[in-house]
């Protein structure tokens, strides 16, 4: 099945992000405490993070020439963040740190027979958007526009640019959040979360609960992560389930892995696969991130994505 996008190649960058940063402190604990409990922690890291500068990140390892648009405190957190993305090679002049401002950061605790995990985040308030702050500039300057909706007005205001300027507009959701219901139908591609499909639409069958909101949104490409089951998406009507890859090694922490299936998808769809192949390639990006603790320490080269998938 193809996808029923036609990419404008010819622009500076090929995807440009618009979202979230984190800084993340993970620590790997035996199981998951009680509560009320004391337990011994294996190991801690810090690690950089965030939805969208993940998906970034992983994009330009494999080959894509990204963008990324965000906000950074000006505390040493949000100079470990910026400085991860200049490292990997992800264009940063559309970031900043604002003056007195705490950045993002999630405490992760990751339970070690399985790799699942549970955030403690916080956002500071002054790293929202207006409307008014967003340039057309990001909207017009990729193929591919990918943003996550706690700013929903400048979401908005960027969507409709990009619908102008023929920019494939792809969203990250996994909670509900204000004006979301304004926000999709603007949206080509949505990739949800099991919880948001669920919550959003009261169906807890992910094939029921997809097809309302295809139906819903009108959405070109509907679609929802399902861990370690895989993926469900829905093109055209038709539905595309592909099943999720072992972790090589077992699986050492799952954050981040739907950022990397996005990843994937969105690698897929700029290098001309299928929808099948991209899904697949998806599902893969986020098996090999599982590798190692921390959202983006293990994302897959291009020639190792290649390799896996052989």
């Amino acid at each position: 099945m193809e996808f029923p996008f036609k990419l404008k190649k010819d622009r500076e960058f090929d995807v440009v992000g618009f979202g979230t940063n984190a800084v993340d402190y993970l620590i790997t604990v035996p199981e998951f405490p009680e509560f009320d409990s004391k337990i011994e922690l294996r190991d801690y890291s810090r690690s950089a993070g965030g939805e969208i500068a993940t998906t970034m990140t992983g994009l330009q390892r494999l080959g894509l020439k990204t963008a990324y648009a965000g906000r950074f405190g000006d505390d040493e957190a949000g100079d470990f963040g910026l400085q991860s993305l200049v490292d990997e090679g992800v264009e940063t002049r559309f970031a900043e740190q604002i003056p007195g401002a705490r950045t993002q950061i999630a405490f992760i605790i990751i339970d070690e027979r399985n790799g699942e995990r549970t955030i403690i985040w916080k956002r500071d308030a002054a790293l929202s958007y207006s409307e008014q702050e967003v340039s057309e500039e990001l909207a017009t300057s990729g193929a591919i526009l990918h943003f996550t909706p706690h700013d929903a007005a400048a979401c908005i205001r960027l969507a409709k640019i990009a619908r102008e300027a023929e920019t494939i507009v792809s969203i990250d959701v996994d909670r509900i959040l204000e004006r979301i219901e304004e926000l999709l139908p603007l949206v080509d591609i949505m990739i949800c979360s099991a919880d948001f499909a669920k919550n959003f639409t009261g169906l807890r069958d992910p094939r029921s609960a997809i097809l309302e909101l295809h139906g819903k949104f009108g959405s070109k490409i509907t679609g929802t992560t399902l861990g370690e089951k895989g993926s469900l998406i829905c093109c055209g009507g038709e539905f595309v389930e592909t099943p999720g890859f072992a972790v090589p090694g077992g699986c050492k922490d799952t954050t981040g892995a739907g950022d990397s299936f996005r990843t994937g998808l969105l690698y897929g769809l700029y290098s001309g696969w299928s929808v099948e192949e991209s899904c697949r390639a998806a599902n893969a990006v986020a098996a090999l991130k599982c590798r190692a603790v921390g959202a983006r320490t293990a994302l897959p080269t291009e020639a190792e994505l290649k390799h896996f998938l052989k």
